[in-house]
């Protein structure tokens, strides 16, 4: 289990990634992520794969038996484990995948916001909103800019 520490932590956000039946994952991402793990970016405290039938049940699959390509060490990864991913949010993270296709559910902390949480948190400073824009609507607002733009010329 992950220890965490309550005065250090910084901000924890997960991810639900999906791949479609016909492209489960590869592994491609993983080093991308142990990179970020390594420079100190971020810290892994829960990854888990499950995946979605055609009659719409799920089940969770062991990372070690996805069967990813190359030379991958999964060591980091299949120990993450801090007890905050639990099998409710797991059925919750179902529900937003499309029948037959599997997910990654990521839990990590930000670590690089740690210190500075940290130091609010002793100030008396707590979070009362947080949010995250959609890239896709951010790629719309800059096309929407680059279509005004073009018009403009």
């Amino acid at each position: 289990m992950t220890e965490i520490d309550a005065e250090a932590i910084g901000p924890i956000d997960y991810l639900v990634i999906e791949f479609p039946a016909d492209r489960p994952p590869n592994g491609s991402a993983l080093p991308l992520l142990r990179d970020l793990v390594e420079r100190g970016i971020i810290r892994v405290l829960d990854l888990a794969f499950v995946r979605k039938e055609a009659d719409g049940s799920l089940f969770g699959i062991d990372i070690a038996d996805l069967g990813l390509e190359g030379d991958i060490d999964i060591s980091l990864f299949a120990e993450a484990g801090s007890g905050l991913l639990d099998d409710a949010d797991r059925r919750e993270a179902g529900t937003a995948l499309e029948p037959g296709s599997s997910a990654a559910i990521l839990v990590y902390e930000n670590t690089w916001a740690g210190p500075f949480a940290s130091a609010l948190r002793r100030n008396g400073a707590q979070l009362v909103a947080s949010g995250r824009i959609p890239v896709q609507s951010i790629l719309s607002s800059l096309d929407a800019l680059d279509a005004l733009e073009e018009e403009s010329r």
